[in-house]
């Protein structure tokens, strides 16, 4: 079941969900919208290694916007941290964003309950298109969860996403055993 509106207000009442900074003209029906941070890392390597850390740039949009390009992988953030403690989270691209021809998730649309923190955005784009710091980029919607958690995100030891920060995660696959 999907939380509405008038949900995710009780949610975040009563500290189930947390928005920082909250908004409240960004909260849908049933969903809430989420703004691209101001920073952006591409890799800089042609070949990524999922065994180890891959070096990346990190580039700051300016005020003027930047364009993306296709072919290019670009790891964006929120501006919105985030913690959910009852409820699962997922993120999807604004119809507006996605008309523009640009994707923000390749496969990381679901959080975890225990999630905490900005979201990190694997943005890639269809034609070049000018993107700026503060734009609607996603919304977040709320699911009700079966069955008690017994081990939430922010309390795995294996967890690799949790420390807390306002920059986009570059891959940390290299942290499991395979």
């Amino acid at each position: 079941m999907i939380l509405s509106d008038s949900a995710i207000l009780e949610a975040i009442k009563k500290g189930e969900i947390v928005i920082e900074p909250f908004r409240r003209e960004c909260l849908g029906s049933n969903s809430y919208d989420v703004h691209l941070g101001k920073t952006l890392l591409v890799y800089k390597t042609p070949i990524l290694d999922a065994r180890k850390p891959n070096p990346t740039e990190e580039i700051e949009i300016p005020p003027e916007g930047y364009v993306l390009q296709p072919g290019i992988l670009y790891l964006g953030v929120t501006e919105e941290y985030t913690e959910t403690h009852k409820y699962v989270p997922f993120l999807e691209g604004k119809s507006s964003v996605g008309r523009l021809g640009i994707d923000i998730h390749a496969t990381a649309g679901k959080g975890d309950i225990g999630f905490c923190n900005t979201w990190t955005l694997e943005i890639s784009v269809v034609q070049p298109v000018r993107i700026y710091a503060g734009m609607p980029i996603g919304q977040l919607i709320f699911f009700e969860v079966k069955g008690e958690v017994l081990v939430p995100y922010n309390k795995k030891a294996t967890a690799k996403y949790n420390r807390k920060t306002h920059k986009p995660v570059a891959s940390m696959m290299w942290k499991n055993k395979f």
